[in-house]
């Protein structure tokens, strides 16, 4: 019998996190049935089901938010794996993942890690304005450095905020995030500041563009595209150190994502992140 189970990624202090609900043995459900469970979920769901070449990959995983299927879910990824571990499924060890937007890579051990690839970072300071009436600040309210859209699995516009007090009190106009959106070709605003006192960490809030709900208490995927805009701006002092976001603090969710950038290869470039954090059930 198919279980549906609620977990939460990217917790802090065992607390907030984003809800994900998880199928393991998904093999027998069709695309209807698990945008269903989706929908009746109300978040970003992960099923697992058998690899179409087990030469290729270990597992499958497909997506879905309320309204439609994703290419790719960081936090889903994350909770699925930590989940498969749980229930004795698989041990600790690496693990090849196929998605739509291509194979991901999970190492289960202390921690759950996953890979994102490094994309490509684009200026988006044209849009400056229409993101501002959007997001409901006024210029001051920016911090110095470009509007960016940044991919990994997904585009997301990353916005630089001067304060995380300015960002957690903005109230933006949901209604007008889906065409600001399209317009931008991304699928998710993605506001964020720097914490001054600390090097490397960040806050941020994500407005998805067509999930079904108006924000996130926490996105792998657009904190992997942060990493990455930072790693080419040369914003980040040591890449394998990485950088650490906090996220959902204005939801009463407070999360935490960490992200690394280590050189993997003899050459010392760096080609992937790494993307990680705590879960729970429940």
């Amino acid at each position: 019998m198919t279980s549906f189970e609620l977990a939460h990624v990217f917790c802090h202090d065992g607390a907030g996190g984003n809800p994900t609900g998880l199928v393991l043995d998904a093999g027998a459900l069709s695309t209807a049935d698990m945008q269903a469970l989706a929908r009746a979920c109300g978040h970003e769901s992960g099923f697992v089901v058998p690899p179409a070449d087990p030469e290729v990959a270990d597992f499958q995983f497909r997506y879905f938010v309320p309204r439609h299927e994703m290419e790719m879910c960081g936090h889903a990824t994350v909770g699925a794996l930590w989940l498969l571990r749980e229930r004795g499924v698989i041990a600790d060890g690496a693990y090849r993942i196929a998605t739509l937007s291509g194979i991901v890579t999970g190492a289960v051990g202390a921690r759950v890690e996953i890979t994102q690839p490094l994309g490509e970072v684009a200026n988006a300071d044209r849009f400056r304005d229409d993101i501002l009436d959007v997001i409901g600040i006024g210029r001051e309210a920016l911090a110095e450095g470009p509007i960016e859209n940044a991919r990994t699995s997904r585009t997301k516009t990353l916005v630089p905020i001067a304060s995380a007090e300015i960002l957690n009190a903005m109230t933006p106009d949901f209604s007008q995030v889906e065409a600001l959106c399209t317009a931008l070709d991304s699928t998710g605003l993605y506001p964020y500041a720097a914490r001054s006192v600390e090097p490397g960490v960040f806050e941020a809030r994500q407005f998805p563009r067509a999930s079904g709900y108006p924000e996130d208490a926490a996105t792998g995927i657009a904190a992997t595209a942060l990493a990455t805009a930072l790693l080419k701006r040369r914003r980040i002092a040591e890449p394998a150190a990485g950088i650490t976001i906090y996220q959902g603090r204005a939801m009463g969710a407070l999360s935490e994502i960490q992200v690394r950038l280590p050189r993997d290869d003899p050459s010392g470039t760096i080609s992937r992140c790494w993307v990680s954090g705590a879960v729970r059930l429940g």
